[in-house]
Parts: structure tokens; sequence; C-alpha cells
């Protein structure tokens, strides 16, 4: 294996980890002091000042079902990182392209819809991570699969 793959399968498995623990975070700190500005921030968008207490209560719930969502995600990435680095396969970086290809555009116009422009900021970091490596891997692995 040469160094730089290495250090970029390395680099998709941290970010898939840290993925989980994110995931883990929103669904069980979500209505903790610590998501408390994000969670006024989607308050305004929607409510124009901070929600009644219902609808408070209606974001943490939401945020936790997507922690949930996000940790099953990181789950499929890992596994598809391991079985593409072990099998050196092509294919399975290109559905992991594929799928940030497929979420971030429509992540980025939904949040937008609702004046969210954080979430641009951390979707447009999101690709600029992982898809220079994805594509790297995906152009090494699928010339060494032709030689």
């Amino acid at each position: 294996m040469t160094p730089t793959r290495h250090r970029l399968i390395l680099w998709l498995q941290t970010i898939a980890l840290a993925h989980l623990l994110g995931g883990l975070l929103l669904s069980w700190a979500g209505s903790t002091a610590l998501f408390d500005g994000y969670l006024l921030s989607l308050e305004q968008a929607f409510w124009g000042r901070a929600a009644p207490s219902a609808g408070h209560s209606q974001q943490v719930w939401w945020m936790a079902l997507f922690g949930a969502t996000l940790q099953g995600y990181a789950l499929y990435m890992l596994a598809l990182v391991r079985l593409a680095d072990r099998y050196r396969s092509s294919a399975a970086w290109a559905w992991l392209m594929a799928g940030l290809l497929l979420w971030a555009p429509q992540d980025i116009a939904i949040s937008l819809q609702a004046g969210m422009w954080s979430h641009l900021a951390v979707d447009s970091l999101a690709l600029l991570v992982l898809l220079p490596p994805l594509f790297w891997l995906y152009r090494h692995d699928r010339r060494a699969s032709t030689v």
C-alpha cells in the first residue's frame, strides 16, 4: 500500500468515526446548552424569534432523529471504506462520491430556502475534505485494477 493511499484511508476512517460520534452527540446531547446557539438559529429561521417550548422540543426531537441517521451513515461509510481498502474497489469509492454528490446539493438548496447559510459552509467543507481523497483513491485503485 502506498503511503498516500494509507493516509487517505485513515483520513476517511477518521471522518466516518467523527460522523458516528457527532451523530451520538446530536441524538443524546441535543437538549443541552451545547446546541443552544444552533437551535436558536433554526428557530429564528422558521419562527423569526425563539420558538415556543413545543417548537423547541420538536427541533430537539428532529435533531435527535437526524443524529441516529448520521450514526447509520457513519457505519455504512466505515464499511465501504473498509471494503474498498481491502479489495481495492474503485466502485466503492465511486459510490461514496455519488452519495456525497446526491446529498450535498439538496442539503444546500433546502437549507438556503430556510435561510440556514451555516449549512452551506458545513456542506462545502464536507465536500472539500471528502471528494478529493475519494477521487484520488478511485483513480488509484482503478488504475491498479487495470494493470
